[in-house]
């Protein structure tokens, strides 16, 4: 494959089913429905963890969170471990961000060559009541500040991701004027579609909140009763601040922010395009995780539901297949070697060891026995793990969650897109269930990482003073990264 510039968008809590070309026929999204008829869309793409800080850790490294040690909001990347920014800079290739990363801090460990208005973790030190796994404090100051800050209107982050957008097309028009002797890469961080959920007025007024349908698993009936799920939805009590309006109000903002980052996504694209810098620059298009958006009345991430821990993905550019689609089952861990496929830098034994594969290697695949991984250790008492089977799998199209001293869940993907019927404790499917099992611990002891998830953080959370002294700080109590713009 001929080494091309390399254009990684991606956004903040955009769940897949919320785009034209993964299905809806309500959420508008011209610009990444033209980039999927322009290339390749794969349906069974997820991320390493369904909250941000970890999966942005395991996106650079390739690794998984239990690898690497990245387990919550508070414990992010620093640096530490090989990126594959770092690995791009070591052959020659100039690497750039623009937007969100939330490592750290600014720092050149971090392995880009410049990072232009970069979003870090709040403080160097993120969100810390995340460490509190045995004693969970309050989450209904956050779940009633999602609730509340919905509708039409503006937010530091609307503006944020417009300074992002401009930013992006000055530095392409800077690298259409650069010879450069080998591919760029650019890492493109908007934060929308993530809350609070304010969108724009041209963006919000494509949607009629009365003509929204609530998702059918928002009735309390389709609820699980699962033990952990129990727990999972008492403590993010998010349904004691949704009515039905409340929520068809919460849908249609969230619509109107899809809409939105499509739009500053397409003037990027435009810019690439009227630069000419299009024909020799694939372009990658994915999200850090979903938003439940009233699944199983529920909100934002942090569990194993598909809106939570899937993610779209796209791939545009020389080499990949038209308007081709992909089921393969994928993970953002896979950007690693993808990106260095597209620039053309070969593996090297390290990089072999790494558990993802370039994407562009999947999609020449006929359909496979792939397997791929989700895990969870932020902000609740449970640890959660997921394991997806490839569709076309020998076994079948299945999800396993495993949770540590708790039966399993397991749903047939394929019967059961919306996860209604949880068959975990079903006696015909056990044999499935153990041949799942099987293959998940051929990636992690799930006893072994959650016991170490939970010394790491009550060893950051006694460093940091402890839970009181932890509660008892203004700075430590936010639901979502506030920002400073500091754009000209």
């Amino acid at each position: 494959m001929k080494p091309q510039n390399t254009l990684y968008i991606i956004s903040d809590e955009h769940r897949y089913s919320a785009l034209g070309c993964y299905g809806s026929d309500i959420v508008q999204t011209p610009n990444l429905d033209r980039l999927a008829a322009k290339g390749t869309r794969f349906t069974n793409a997820y991320c390493p963890s369904p909250t941000c800080v970890p999966c942005r850790a395991s996106l650079a490294t390739g690794q998984y969170v239990h690898q690497i040690g990245t387990w919550s909001s508070a414990q992010p990347f620093d640096g530490q471990a090989k990126s594959w920014m770092m690995r791009l800079r070591e052959e020659g290739h100039h690497v750039a961000s623009i937007g969100k990363l939330h490592f750290r801090d600014e720092h050149e460990r971090n392995g880009f060559s410049e990072e232009i208005i970069p979003l870090h973790i709040v403080n160097g030190l993120g969100w810390v009541k995340g460490l509190m796994r045995d004693e969970l404090p309050s989450y209904n100051r956050e779940t009633l500040e999602y609730a509340t800050e919905v509708g039409q209107g503006e937010s530091s982050y609307t503006d944020y991701d417009r300074a992002v957008t401009k930013r992006a097309k000055q530095w392409l028009k800077t690298q259409s004027e650069t010879d450069h002797e080998k591919p760029w890469a650019l890492f493109l961080s908007f934060v929308c579609p993530h809350y609070p959920l304010f969108a724009p007025e041209p963006f919000f007024n494509l949607y009629n909140p009365n003509e929204i349908e609530l998702p059918q698993s928002y009735d309390p009936q389709f609820w699980s009763t699962h033990p952990v799920m129990q727990d999972y939805y008492q403590f993010y009590n998010y349904p004691d601040h949704f009515d039905e309006e409340r929520a068809k109000m919460a849908i249609a903002s969230y619509y109107g922010m899809c809409s939105f980052l499509d739009d500053n996504i397409g003037q990027v694209l435009n810019t690439l395009e009227a630069l000419g810098l299009s024909e020799n620059t694939r372009i990658i298009y994915t999200s850090d995780h979903g938003d439940l958006m009233g699944d199983h009345g529920q909100w934002t991430k942090m569990c194993m539901y598909e809106g939570s821990a899937g993610v779209p993905l796209i791939i545009s550019g020389e080499g990949v297949p038209e308007n081709h689609v992909v089921d393969t089952a994928v993970n953002l861990i896979d950007s690693y070697p993808t990106i260095l496929d597209s620039v053309g830098i070969p593996l090297n034994e390290e990089d072999k060891s790494l558990p993802g594969d370039s994407l562009f290697e999947i999609i020449s695949e006929t359909p496979s026995e792939r397997v791929t991984f989700c895990e969870m250790h932020d902000g609740f008492s449970h640890g959660f793990y997921m394991l997806r089977t490839s569709p076309h799998s020998e076994l079948g199209d299945w999800k396993l969650v495993y949770y540590p001293g708790y039966p399993p869940q397991l749903f047939n993907l394929t019967d059961d897109p919306l996860e209604l019927h949880d068959l975990g404790q079903v006696e015909e499917t056990a044999v499935v269930r153990q041949a799942l099992e099987a293959k998940l611990r051929k990636i992690v002891d799930p006893e072994a990482a959650d016991h170490q998830a939970r010394q790491s953080q009550a060893a950051l959370l006694e460093k940091l003073g402890g839970t009181e002294a932890i509660l008892s700080k203004e700075d430590t109590d936010f639901g979502y990264t506030p920002i400073r713009i500091e754009d000209d």
